[in-house]
């Protein structure tokens, strides 16, 4: 029925009919006939398929000035509609349209004959879909109401909980809040549903963050009942495993790592190639499908990790006890051995079910040692020693070989932030990376693409990580400028990752690189899970997955246990290939979205420690860096990474103005340019910490 209301409103001499000569048009004579028609025109006008005009007739949106699409709410209460049409522009909603409207719900727009800019104007009609059905925020009261100031600053409705709905809730309590009415006279109201504990209590502040973005930070009760049953391996485990336990196999991982999924062995052959064995945990043994466990991992995703602590993907008797691949303890892998000459070319390969003893738990930091000629740790792991200088020659060859492929390698910065004991911050340093870190990054990346390609000729269905080319736009503008900064690329609308390559190493080592290598970056698409095999941008590599992180990644479970259908099962795997083949869509997608959900999460934990450091600190001067150009000003990032706003009324020399394609703010009167890497000295102004924002001065510009 659907399908026949819809074709029938395609066509041009009824592209708009009255519910009545719809019925009539389908010649439909009964009454269930009718009920069911009416029941599906109402379905399609609730979700904006279909639009109804005050004389009741009917017509496709498409044919109408009405959108639908998914709003993005700005704090200063005006926002942009972008249309679920994705090849309609924006459309901006003034502050007077947005109707109850929150941030990110699926609205219904008309739009209006008004511009702002080169966008078009809307009007919300109709919110379709609700983002939020939850609130978090600090409790406080005014005449006898409870009021809720919320952590998202784009709810500027008030927000009130009756006496009745406060849950023994008390002044300054964080509390999280359920929506019962969402235009009480024009206030969102709402019940408590849980109390988090003062504002200013120890962790609370991490705590409201990890509910804010719905990862819930406990497991329930019966799967962490199904997680503690695995205790032990069993002789039935080992079936059909090959034995490596009497294998020097180690872990490298930080020195605060719990859960250790991955383990290397290299060996110098007699031909003078290299045996590279990456031993990865078989989660997937324990993690079957649409098991409780695999149900609640899909759910999660991912693990997350926040300063002081992480909320895993996977319960603890899993991710830091049977999986985990700690020292002298059998565990159970699945294993990529290959051999690589001396160019970093792969000459063969095998993957194949194991199980594993590992010989040590290394750190990075006593392998860097090791590589600085520290002769108490060299006395201490002498057994191994040769080993990690053979690691360390593989891994030249493995970098050498992808940058002759065009890889490009970002230079990224990341903090360590430092927490005392009540949870606040107490210091934050550069998380630094040393030779061990890279030989690692290089052998993963070696042993995720060769699983990638092995599954990629099978022609079955599979998730790849995937990272496509830039937008014309974002290129062009990276083009204009790094010419603007001194390093023209040739190239037009199209540049290759050689000369992305060479561009990132000519700034090396300049006042630019930290500018150059933050535009690079922001040119680039994110990199997403996805059933088709387009291939990984960045890396330069046609063939790319993620299978050495089962333990905090669904999508490296997923692989394994692909891998386990595809090669280590003896019978019929028909079923299954038709399975994953219709689901493998949807595990892209949902992997994708949870990992983005999990990087937000400890991007605005990260930017709340860090400006919660930076509070001590108002009024002191630091030397930084400009990161990002905006209109209203610019941001500055100091040499632990923290980062604040220099908004454009503190620029007080000159009246500025923003340059879009070059993202520069010029002086009218002085011409005197601000543009990114440009070395500046500034003064802490304010810090809210809650929103995760710092406010700077210039003091002095290079």
């Amino acid at each position: 029925m659907r399908e026949k209301i819809i074709e029938l409103l395609k066509q041009e001499d009824t592209k708009k009919v009255s519910i009545e000569d719809l019925i009539s048009i389908l010649n439909l004579s009964t009454s269930e006939e009718m009920k069911e028609a009416m029941k599906v025109v109402n379905e399609l006008v609730n979700t904006a398929i279909l639009i109804e005009n005050k004389h009741h007739e009917v017509t496709l949106i498409e044919n109408t000035d009405y959108i639908k699409g998914q709003l993005d709410l700005k704090e200063k209460g005006f926002g942009f509609v972008i249309p679920v049409d994705k090849d309609n522009d924006d459309v901006f909603i003034p502050k007077t349209q947005t109707k109850d409207a929150m941030n990110k719900d699926v609205v219904l727009v008309y739009l209006t004959k008004k511009r702002s800019g080169f966008r078009r104007e809307g009007e919300i009609r109709k919110v379709l879909e609700r983002k939020y059905t939850y609130i978090l925020g600090t409790l406080n009261f005014k005449s006898g109401l409870g009021i809720i100031t919320s952590d998202d600053k784009t709810i500027n409705q008030s927000i009130i909980v009756k006496q009745k709905n406060l849950n023994n809730a008390k002044k300054f309590d964080k509390v999280q809040a359920k929506i019962i009415n969402y235009s009480n006279k024009g206030r969102i109201e709402c019940i408590i549903t849980n109390v988090l504990g003062n504002k200013d209590d120890d962790f609370v502040d991490v705590l409201s963050k990890i509910i804010k973005y719905n990862v819930d930070p406990f497991f329930p009760e019966d799967v962490v009942a199904e997680a503690n049953k695995f205790t032990t391996i069993t002789k039935d485990d080992l079936k059909g495993r090959r034995d490596l336990r009497g294998e020097k196999i180690i872990t490298i991982d930080g020195d605060d790592s719990k859960d250790f999924d991955d383990a290397v062995i290299v060996k110098k052959l007699d031909n003078g190639n290299y045996h590279l064995g990456v031993h990865i945990a078989d989660v997937s043994h324990y993690v079957t499908k649409d098991s409780i466990l695999d149900k609640e991992a899909y759910d999660r995703g991912t693990s997350v990790y926040l300063p002081g602590r992480v909320v895993p993907m996977l319960p603890f008797a899993l991710s830091n006890g049977i999986c985990s691949l700690v020292p002298h303890e059998d565990r159970l892998t699945i294993s990529c051995d290959m051999e690589i000459d001396s160019s970093g070319k792969v000459i063969k390969y095998e993957i194949y079910p194991s199980v594993i003893k590992s010989f040590e738990r290394m750190t990075y930091t006593n392998v860097n040692k090791v590589f600085m000629g520290d002769e108490e740790v060299n006395e201490k792991y002498s057994k191994l020693i040769d080993m990690f200088h053979e690691m360390r020659t593989l891994a030249k060859a493995l970098k050498k070989q992808r940058d002759t492929k065009g890889s490009i390698n970002f230079e990224t910065e990341e903090a360590y932030i430092i927490l005392d004991e009540h949870g606040k911050t107490e210091d934050i340093k550069l998380r630094e990376r040393g030779i061990s870190e890279n030989i690692i990054e290089e052998i993963m990346l070696k042993a995720n693409q060769v699983v990638a390609e092995h599954v990629h000729w099978l022609n079955l269905p599979f998730i790849y990580r995937v990272h496509e080319k830039p937008t014309a736009e974002k290129l062009g503008r990276l083009l204009k400028m790094s010419a603007a900064l001194g390093y023209p690329v040739k190239a037009k609308t199209e540049i290759s990752n050689f000369e992305l390559q060479k561009l990132l190493s000519s700034v090396e080592g300049t006042p630019a690189e930290k500018g150059v290598n933050l535009l690079t970056l922001r040119s680039m698409q994110k990199a997403i899970y996805s059933e088709l095999n387009l291939g990984h941008y960045g890396l330069a590599f046609k063939y790319y997955t993620h299978f050495t992180s089962p333990i905090r990644r669904y999508p490296d479970l997923i692989v394994h246990r692909l891998l386990r259908e595809y090669l280590f099962k003896k019978e019929n795997t028909l079923d299954q290939v038709a399975y994953y083949a219709d689901r493998m869509p949807e595990i892209a997608k949902q992997t994708s979205e949870m990992e983005r959900n999990a990087v937000m999460l400890e991007r605005e934990v990260s930017d709340m420690k860090k400006a919660e450091y930076l509070s001590k600190y108002i009024n002191k001067e630091f030397d930084g860096i400009i990161s990002s150009v905006t209109s209203f000003g610019l941001y500055v990032s100091l040499p632990n990474t923290c980062e604040g706003l220099v908004h454009i009324t503190e620029i007080k020399d000159d009246y500025y103005i923003y340059d879009e394609n070059l993202m520069t703010l010029v002086g009218e009167r002085k011409k005197k340019v601000y543009r990114v890497g440009d070395n500046v000295r500034i003064k802490v102004l304010k810090a809210n910490v809650s929103a995760g924002e710092v406010d700077f001065r210039i003091v002095k510009a290079r």
